[in-house]
């Protein structure tokens, strides 16, 4: 291990997001996402189609990783990969490269959990300040919408989540609603910057303690388009604006007030967001405005908001420090928990 730190290659194919980084201690040397167009297309990620893509971008993805970084893979001290939960075809191709790597050159395997990888991303080493535990989490993206007790970079436990579809999800059925294309939650935010976000109200879910429910949201979404369809054909196009505002206002709103409502019962100051809808600008407006109630505010910057391999490096940092390797019979899993 070097002086400065583990140095660490770390792989990340949870979804349609080819990407890899190199860390050395707590800071990122490099981190190159590849993206997938394709799926726009077909208004969702196809499975197959991402794990074909992951094939022929994770070369040349883990190439330009290495070279950005300026060293060579005999530097390295471990590889890391994304082992769950995401899609199983896209995380074998990564489980399966960072497995061959790894014994090709004799190092260590660190498996990491996707979803404590984006709470992690918070520790990253890029001039920022970075919260103290205990802290709070809220982790939001297309798959998964939970409210997480931070104690320790290994020891996290889920408070609240939804009991069925995602904030992400939610974001990207009214995108659709409204005919705004995949992926339409980050459409439907610039959208909403020209519009009033009070003008229209929707109902909220009454669902227990911390935990969400986005599927009424979204049938509440689908009624009221509908409804004000048949009065007037060209309600969307002439209110988009309005509408796009008022539903994400709506969403964010519901978003933090459970949020709060955990940080006030566990009496918490430090408060963080992750996850691919970390980067809405009104969920980050809003928990920005915290400040104000005395709470001390952590939003990542947006190329860690999103699926990358710097989140993933970070958490197999911590994981290299504990001792803690996987090893060769391991295999990937759609669903993990934290």
């Amino acid at each position: 291990m070097q002086q400065n730190g583990p140095i660490i290659l770390a792989i990340e194919s949870s979804c349609d997001e080819t990407s890899a980084a190199v860390i050395q201690k707590r800071k990122i040397l490099a981190n190159i996402t590849s993206s997938q167009a394709i799926h726009e297309q077909y208004g969702g990620v196809v499975p197959e189609l991402a794990s074909r893509a992951h094939l022929q971008n994770i070369v040349p993805v883990v190439n330009a990783a290495i070279e950005k970084s300026k060293l060579n893979l005999s530097a390295l001290d471990a590889i890391a990969y994304t082992r769950g939960p995401g899609l199983l075809g896209a995380l074998l191709v990564g489980t399966s490269f960072a497995k061959g790597l790894a014994l090709s050159l004799g190092k260590p395997l660190i498996e990491v959990n996707h979803m404590q990888a984006h709470i992690l991303a918070h520790l990253i080493d890029n001039g920022s300040e970075t919260p103290e535990f205990p802290f709070l989490c809220l982790t939001v993206s297309g798959g998964h919408t939970q409210i997480v007790l931070v104690k320790s970079p290994l020891e996290q436990s889920i408070l609240g989540e939804t009991i069925d579809d995602a904030a992400g999800e939610a974001f990207d059925k009214v995108a659709k609603t409204i005919g705004i294309p995949y992926p339409g939650g980050p459409l439907v935010d610039n959208w909403a910057k020209e519009g009033n976000p009070n003008r229209f109200k929707f109902p909220y879910p009454q669902i227990h303690h911390y935990n969400y429910s986005f599927s009424g949201i979204k049938t509440s979404f689908l009624y009221f388009i509908q409804n004000n369809l048949k009065e007037d054909s060209q309600f969307v196009a002439n209110n988009k604006a309005d509408i796009c505002a008022s539903i994400q206002n709506h969403i964010v709103s519901y978003l933090l007030t459970k949020f709060l409502k955990a940080a006030k019962d566990l009496k918490i100051k430090q408060l963080a967001i992750a996850g691919g809808v970390s980067a809405n600008s009104e969920l980050r407006q809003q928990l920005f405005e915290l400040k104000n109630k005395g709470y001390k505010v952590f939003i990542p910057a947006f190329e860690y908001c999103t699926d990358n391999a710097g989140m993933i490096a970070i958490a197999a940092h911590f994981k290299f420090l504990n001792g803690d390797f996987s090893n060769q019979s391991a295999t990937p899993l759609a669903r993990m928990p934290l």
